[in-house]
């Protein structure tokens, strides 16, 4: 993670936060096609996994370009997760509309990523709280869970109760990191507030 003046040396327009916006924009292109009709038509919901891998693919860019080229800024370190979410989310309440995924599920996650949200919103003051490694682990297998479900894959694959299984599973793991980071993401701005109000009554 680079340092707070790091990050405010970086200019606002660059690259990495060009692609973190993109992702941003790709989220209504891709619920539009997964949309089409009822939902379940093989074509357009390859078209929406194909957008759907093309916005996850730009989470992994934008990060990496930004600390190898030294782009971090705080917008991004705001604006990455957000679009993480919205594209989460997104996906997450197409597929509970339509009956693929539980409502459940849709819900625990998006309680989780709006609460990590508004921590990071609580704590921006005293510090930004970068992704953790099960954080990052986390955001791995949503993607691959999600992009399971969004995929057509019980009509291209000959073995439907095999890719049901498969994808559960899969969603089930996203589900237990989801909660477990979720808990660490409270702790860690906990702390992080209360080194920051320690420090502010030790210049006071």
């Amino acid at each position: 993670m680079t340092t707070d003046q790091g990050a405010s040396e970086a200019p606002l327009l660059n690259v990495a936060n060009m692609l973190t916006l993109l992702r941003l924009a790709l989220v209504p292109v891709f619920v539009a096609l997964f949309m089409v009709g009822d939902g379940h038509r093989t074509d357009w919901r390859l078209g929406a996994a194909a957008v759907f891998a093309i916005a996850a693919l730009t989470d992994r860019f934008d990060g990496d370009i930004a600390r190898r080229r030294g782009l971090v800024t705080k917008f991004g370190m705001i604006a990455d997760p957000i679009a993480d979410k919205t594209l989460m989310g997104g996906a997450l309440i197409c597929l509970s509309l339509l009956g693929d995924l539980s409502w459940w599920v849709t819900i625990v996650i998006a309680v989780r990523e709006l609460g990590v949200t508004l921590l990071r919103f609580w704590v921006l003051r005293h510090g930004v709280i970068a992704a953790s490694r099960g954080g990052k682990a986390k955001t791995l297998v949503q993607t691959l869970a999600i992009g399971a479900y969004v995929l057509p894959l019980t009509a291209l694959l000959p073995a439907p109760m095999i890719v049901e299984s498969t994808r559960w599973w899969l969603m089930a793991i996203a589900v237990a990191l989801t909660v477990v980071t979720g808990f660490d993401y409270v702790l860690r701005a906990v702390r992080l507030r209360a080194q920051g109000l320690a420090a502010a009554r030790a210049v006071t």
